[in-house]
């Protein structure tokens, strides 16, 4: 699984972690989170997150 990093403040989503805080259990793909998480960090929106090459 890739990790997805916030365009706005740099936040990186890792699928291995996922987002305790935001009720996403580890192993959660970033393409199986729901359209309205949002990033834990600075409020952005889902689409705001691009690819970690």
């Amino acid at each position: 699984m890739k990790n997805y990093e916030c365009e706005v403040c740099g936040y990186e989503y890792n699928p291995a972690i996922g987002d305790p805080d935001g009720g996403i259990p580890a192993g959660t793909a970033f393409e199986d989170i729901p359209e309205d998480w949002v990033c834990p960090v600075c409020g952005a929106e889902k689409a705001d997150f691009k690819v970690v090459e």
